[in-house]
This record gives structure tokens, C-alpha cells and sequence, in this order.
């Protein structure tokens, strides 16, 4: 883009932006910074898309700041205006940078547009505000996060009345809204909001709430009370919102709670991390060395907002083995279904919820107990669809779940939600502790009874707008010149969720693939193989999943060598298709 044209928008953006750190933030820039650093803040606008927003914080039209969180609000609050009469949001946020002041600025935009607004006093977890949307009735709820990013980022994500993100027809119809502001209403002050009755603060009436409902899907309460004192956890919030809840739930239940606690307190900058995601060993690093050195049973850590929940639990040895989100999902999916099963609760028409990156072997778990499975595109936001489509079903959720550590017990929120699957998973500790068995055992026992699952992930990272347009050209070129073999084994099934169709190899029998268009290649070996190419959503990356299984009754540790073997053949293909 030429230099004129963005110093024009610049200056524009400058006319609109009314926060002064952020104008003097821009200034700086345009005064000392490079060409391709100020193009890259204005060759394009921070896009409104189906999940809310994502960006790095700064000045200019791609970035996070007050303006692009005012506009975004403005077009929430007209397609509201448009939709519902006399119309109501909750508004969370977590503990990055600027979440609060970015919070408040919607706030007041909502309260500028006559729409009420209740506003946590502090930082609370995402799954919280989903259940705030519905314990208060509201149309619709913000929550102010860039999840497990990198510091530099911040987010807004928006869900509906039902408690789940935004699913068709409403994000369509706030994307188009939003597309079409430039200048927001100009916002209330705060006490104009507080003296109209637009804007009511919350925090204790909504916090206990939730607490009782998360207590009630306990399964062994009984056996918590009488032993939770001999379970000892290590938990580490990686400096965000969990802190409050998770050690007030399980510190309740007479379950010992020893935080991380140079991590305990937030902050937006992560300074003991480089990435603040429970998923990364190095994040978990400081809890495991805390869990050693205690002695710990089990160590939790969830993300910044508290939607995403990563455990490690000690071998025989002592050392520490951090469990993927496939297997814990696979873990609490089979905990659920054999306690109810056992205790005479099993619901009528029972459902697991899975994605279509999720291990097939929940699939079989969930099968074993006489339960439907139910496969969603990536994205809690489907499982929270879903949830709310078996209300009319009759179908009954039981649990569901996502590879990338997310899971939701109840069903009174509609996002994943760390903080119950945290509480969960301490019982199902204590459970199997009570039965002489770790987690570890535990997860064998189902390998034993289904066969031995291995799944990987492989992220591609391609920065900038070439980087767009090189991931675009790779999902291009898998669906015009598909491979016919990848790590040694033939494709047998092609599945291209854009098209909605299902394409046999060599036949090339076609049929209809029954969920939304997405932009997602899925290849089915002969071996059973499955192996997913989907560039990401909300960061500028490609990624690949490839789960690979053996059959039940083969020998555990040849098993696990050739699962191995063809992971490691698979990621030496992707590699080479990357390049």
C-alpha cells in the first residue's frame, strides 16, 4: 500500500481514536516507526468475523484498541436494537492488557445505544459470563480475551441469549452491521450509565451461583467430603482468572490446593511464560516442579481466561507425564458415562459431543455406554449449537469436547469451561486413588478396552498478508492435486467440509458431509488414519491433526512403537507439502 495512503488513514484513524495512549502509541509510530510496521497496522481493518475480534493491541484499524472495540460494539448494538425490543448484555474480561479499560468502553458504547449492561467489577472467566447471559435473562454477552495468545494480543468474543458464541442466523447479521459503522454512538460517562439504570455492576450474586451449579455435577460428593483431604493438587492459573474459583470450589470440598505462586496473581504481560496456554509444556513447567517437590497427586493449569484445562499427573516414578486434551477428554468422557451408568443416573437419549479433530476414540467410549455421538466442526461454539438444538430433541447432553483442551460437564454454560472440568478432574483423581489406580492407569484401562489412540498436532505458522496468501494456496493445491499416499499408507476417503462432500478413493463415490461449510480437508487412510488440514481462525496459521490408532488386543508397547512410527512418517510429509 502506498506510504501516502496509509499516513491518510492514520490521520483519520487519529480523528476517531479518542484514548491517549493509544493516539500517542500510533504517533510514535508514524514518527519513528518503519513503513512496513505502519502498513501493517492500516493495510487492512481488524475484521469482525463469526468468533468476534482477535488482534495485537495498538493504534490503527488492524489492531486492538478502544476505537475498533467501540466500533465492533456499535454494530452489536444496532443489530440488537434491530432484533430485540428492550435488549440487555454481560460484559466479562479476563486479565490481559487493556481488558478493562476495552470492557468499559462497550459498556458505555451498549449504555450510549439505551441498552442495558451489567459489567463484572473484575476479571472473571469466560465460562462464567456464558452462564451470567443465561442466570440474567440477557440477549447477548461479551467477554474481552485473546484466550491463550501471546501478550501483545487482545479479543472480543460475543454470544447469544442461549449462552453459546455466536452461531447463524446472528453472526451474519452483527458481521454486516459492524461492516457498515464508522462512527460509534459517542459514549455515556460512566455515571450518566449508573444514575439511568443502564449500566449495573456484578460480581458475588453471580459468583455464588455459579459455584453451587458447578458443586452439583459432582458424581462422588460423598467420597470427596470424607477423603478430598488426602488429594493434593498443584494448580497454576498462568496469571489469569481461574485463581478466584478454582480454589474456592476445590478449597470447599476440603481438597488441598497449593497455587503456583509466582503465577497466581494476573497479568497481562505472562512474565514466567511465552505462551500462556496449558497446552505447552513450558507453560506447565513451574507447576510440575511444584508438584514434585510436594509430592502433588495432580497438577491443573488453565488459561488466562479459564476456558482451557491442561493436567499432568506423576508416573510410578514420580516424574510428571502431561496428559493431552485427547486424552482427558477421553478420561472425564468415560468417568461421566460409567458413573452415571453405574449409579442408575444414565438420561434417556444420552450424547457425547465431539469435533471433527477430536479423537474417534471418544467415539467408541461414548458408544460403549449406549450414548449417540455427535461430530461438530472445530469450534466450542458448534457443541454450544448443539446443546441448545437437543432442547427441542429431546436428546441429553452428557459431556463434550475439543483436542485443544476444552470441555463442558454442565449444561448451564455453553462454552467450554476449565473451571468444572478442573473440579471434575480432582474427583476423578480422588476416585481412582480410592481404587488404588493413578489417572495413568486409568487411561491404559481404556487403551486395553478399545485400542491404543495417538494423536499430534503440527502448526505452520505464516505471518503477515503473504502469509494469507501462501496458506490459501497450500488448502488450494490438497484440494485440486489431493495425495495419494501420506506417511506410507493410501488415502481411502477425501472429505472437503468446504464442499460438503465425501469423496471414496479410487472409486470417487461421492457423498453429502451434513454440517456448515468450513474451510477443512480431512484425509482417511487405509490404516484408519485420519489426518485434518484447517488453517486457523483467529491466528495466521495452518494446522494439521493426524490421529493414528491400533487395534484392541495387540501388545501395548508394539503398539505405542508403531502408532509412533507412523506419526513421525506422517509429520515428515506435512513438512514436505508445507514447504
Amino acid at each position: 500500500m502506498d506510504l501516502d495512503i496509509i499516513k491518510e488513514k492514520a490521520a483519520e484513524y487519529l480523528g476517531f481514536e479518542e484514548n491517549d495512549f493509544f493516539r500517542s502509541e500510533l504517533t510514535e509510530v508514524l514518527e519513528n516507526g518503519t513503513a512496513e510496521e505502519l502498513s501493517d497496522r492500516f493495510y487492512t481493518e481488524l475484521s469482525f468475523g463469526t468468533g468476534g475480534l482477535r488482534g495485537i493491541i495498538g493504534g490503527g484499524y488492524n489492531r486492538m484498541n478502544p476505537y475498533t472495540v467501540r466500533k465492533a460494539t456499535q454494530g452489536l448494538s444496532d443489530y440488537i436494537k434491530k432484533n430485540v425490543s428492550g435488549g440487555s448484555v454481560v460484559i466479562a474480561y479476563d486479565s490481559r492488557n487493556y481488558s478493562d479499560l476495552f470492557a468499559r468502553e462497550a459498556a458505555l458504547n451498549l449504555c450510549a445505544n439505551k441498552i442495558k449492561v451489567w459489567l463484572f467489577t473484575s476479571l472473571r472467566p469466560t465460562p462464567e459470563l456464558s452462564y451470567a447471559v443465561r442466570e440474567l435473562g440477557a440477549t447477548a454477552g461479551i467477554v474481552v480475551t485473546a484466550s491463550h495468545n501471546p501478550p501483545e494480543y487482545n479479543g472480543y468474543k460475543v454470544y447469544w441469549s442461549d449462552g453459546g458464541q455466536i452461531t447463524p442466523p446472528h453472526d451474519a447479521g452483527i458481521i454486516e452491521m459492524v461492516k457498515n459503522v464508522r462512527t460509534p454512538e459517542k459514549a455515556m460517562t460512566e455515571l450518566e450509565a449508573i444514575r439511568s439504570g443502564l449500566l449495573v455492576y456484578i460480581d458475588k450474586e453471580i459468583d455464588d451461583k455459579y459455584v453451587s451449579m458447578v458443586k452439583k455435577y459432582f458424581l462422588n460428593p460423598a467420597l470427596v467430603k470424607e477423603k478430598g483431604k488426602n488429594l493434593k493438587v498443584v494448580y497454576t492459573p498462568l496469571h489469569g482468572t481461574g485463581t478466584m474459583l478454582v480454589e474456592r470450589i476445590l478449597g470447599e470440598l476440603g481438597i488441598e490446593v497449593l497455587t503456583v505462586p509466582e503465577q497466581r496473581e494476573p497479568d497481562g504481560n505472562f512474565p514466567t511464560v511465552d505462551y500462556p496456554n496449558p497446552e505447552e509444556a513450558s507453560a506447565m513447567r513451574m507447576a510440575l516442579e511444584l508438584g514434585k517437590k510436594h509430592g502433588a497427586n495432580l497438577v491443573l493449569g488453565t488459561d488466562p481466561d479459564a476456558d482451557r484445562l491442561g493436567i499432568a499427573v506423576p508416573d510410578e516414578n514420580g516424574e510428571f507425564v502431561l496428559v493431552t486434551g485427547n486424552q482427558l477428554g477421553c478420561l472425564l468422557g468415560d468417568y461421566i458415562f460409567s458413573e452415571l451408568q453405574k449409579q442408575g443416573k444414565m438420561p434417556d437419549k444420552p450424547v457425547l459431543v465431539k469435533t471433527i479433530v477430536t479423537t474417534e476414540l471418544q467415539r467408541l467410549i461414548g458408544n460403549s455406554y449406549g450414548a449417540e455421538v455427535v461430530d461438530v466442526l472445530t469450534g466450542f461454539k458448534y457443541i454450544g449449537e448443539k446443546m441448545k438444538e437437543f432442547e427441542s430433541t429431546g436428546q441429553n447432553y452428557v459431556f463434550g469436547g475439543e483436542e485443544s483442551y476444552g470441555y463442558l460437564v454442565e449444561t448451564e454454560v455453553r462454552d467450554k469451561d476449565a473451571v468444572s472440568a478442573a473440579v471434575l478432574t480432582a474427583e476423578m483423581a480422588l476416585v481412582n486413588m480410592n481404587r488404588g489406580m493413578s489417572l495413568i492407569d486409568h487411561l491404559n484401562d481404556i487403551y486395553k478396552r478399545f485400542g491404543y489412540f495417538e494423536e499430534i498436532l503440527i502448526s505452520k505458522t505464516f505471518k503477515g498478508q503473504s502469509g494469507l496468501e501462501k496458506i490459501g494456496g497450500l488448502m488450494t493445491r490438497l484440494r485440486e492435486n489431493s495425495p495419494e499416499s501420506i506417511g506410507g499408507s493410501r488415502v481411502a476417503i477425501i472429505r472437503d467440509f468446504g464442499r460438503g462432500v465425501e469423496k471414496e478413493i479410487p472409486s470417487g463415490n461421492e457423498s453429502r458431509i451434513e454440517l456448515p461449510s468450513s474451510n477443512v480437508l480431512q484425509f482417511v487412510l487405509d490404516d484408519k488414519t485420519i489426518i485434518t488440514a484447517r488453517p486457523s481462525g483467529t491466528e495466521p496459521k495452518i494446522k494439521f491433526y493426524a490421529s493414528c490408532r491400533a487395534e484392541k488386543g495387540t501388545d501395548h508397547a508394539s503398539s505405542v512403537a508403531d502408532v509412533k512410527g507412523r506419526l513421525n512418517r506422517i509429520t515428515e510429509d506435512v513438512e514436505r507439502l508445507c514447504t
